[in-house]
């Protein structure tokens, strides 16, 4: 009985490395939990914790001097900027925009390029289902508005087509 109270502790020390080897996986990854199991033992890490303040306290402070920034060159240029969007191609869901059909792969279009109606131009994940946004008509590619793997929100205009 004593040896095993023993090994218990024995065990726990070598979890607690684990568990800080889990968690630094964890940051490098940028995934929120990971679950290792070796035999009877299992172990979770999860890191909602931390992300839900970042999350929660994130978009005051960057949504602040956001909008300076933003409203100076539609003042600027307001007449394009109106007209610009107007033509664009925008989100139809909530998701994450991917401008490459694959990590490493050329992007679907260039500003410049020329496409064809129903020509994929992106992707939006959105709930780990991959939604192609294709080209509603023809014509040449004159903005990309997005970054790749960037978060869209619905109706947030992508592509501009000419």
């Amino acid at each position: 009985m004593g040896h095993d109270h023993g090994d218990e502790g024995a065990k726990m020390a070598i979890d607690s490395a684990l568990v800080r080897e889990l968690a630094e996986l964890l940051s490098d990854t940028g995934l929120t939990e990971i679950e290792v199991e070796d035999g009877k033992r299992k172990i979770r890490v999860a890191r909602t914790i931390t992300a839900a303040p970042v999350a929660t306290y994130a978009p005051a402070p960057v949504a602040a001097p956001a909008p300076p920034p933003a409203a100076a060159p539609a003042a600027a240029a307001e007449a394009p900027a109106a007209e610009t969007h107007t033509n664009a191609l925008r989100s139809p869901m909530v998701g994450t925009a991917y401008l490459t059909p694959e990590p490493g792969a050329a992007p679907f279009i260039s500003v410049g390029s020329t496409v064809k109606a129903g020509d994929t131009l992106l992707i939006v994940e959105a709930m780990k289902v991959m939604n192609p946004i294709t080209a509603p008509t023809g014509g040449k590619i004159t903005a990309i508005l997005v970054e790749n793997a960037q978060p869209v929100e619905f109706d947030q205009p992508l592509v501009v087509i000419a």
